[in-house]
């Protein structure tokens, strides 16, 4: 089983790689963006799901900082 982990940083926080980003696009000419905010994707295999608390523990503690990110799970 795959489960895919998304972090990004929190709307309340500048994201400076977003921003440049969202410059980049706009020089080469793609107009019309507004925002650009960039975070990662954690892909994790399991033999078998792991109970929710855990992988919420393991989500907040390791994958993401909880004072600038926020995460959700996908399945």
């Amino acid at each position: 089983m795959k489960m895919q982990v998304v972090v990004m940083p929190k709307k309340t926080v500048l994201d400076p790689q977003g921003v440049a980003v969202r410059d980049a696009l706009h020089e080469i000419g793609l107009g019309g963006v507004t925002g650009v905010r960039v975070g990662k994707i954690v892909e994790i295999e399991f033999q078998s799901p792991p109970p929710p608390a855990e992988l919420d523990r393991v989500c907040r503690d390791l994958l993401s900082n909880p004072v600038v990110e926020e995460y959700s799970v996908l399945s």
